[in-house]
């Protein structure tokens, strides 16, 4: 009983050692960019995977209208595709 655990142990040991060095904070990360996502709201800038930069004029369930560049383009992206979020942005009205 004893020789067959010994010889598993090395085998339980590596998954254990994988487990906490590279699923475990993945899936946190993968979370915390969820809950970032979700969070967006009206004013934020952000960055797209894409690697468009904008600020959200509209939010709704599951995308984003976004306002590009000086010229005020209006472009709509899905939530997922939301890489970074920068900062909130406090436009001053006319």
């Amino acid at each position: 009983m004893l020789e067959q655990f010994s010889t598993f142990l090395p085998f339980i040991l590596i998954i254990a050692v994988f487990y906490f060095l590279m699923i475990r904070p993945e899936n946190k990360r993968k979370k915390q960019l969820t809950q970032m996502r979700n969070e967006v709201s009206v004013g934020d800038r952000i960055i797209t995977i894409g690697g468009v930069i904008g600020i959200v004029v509209s939010a709704k369930e599951d995308s984003l209208v976004i306002e590009t560049g000086a010229d005020r383009v209006r472009v709509e992206i899905m939530r997922w595709a939301i890489s970074t979020k920068t900062a909130q942005v406090v436009e001053e009205q006319k």
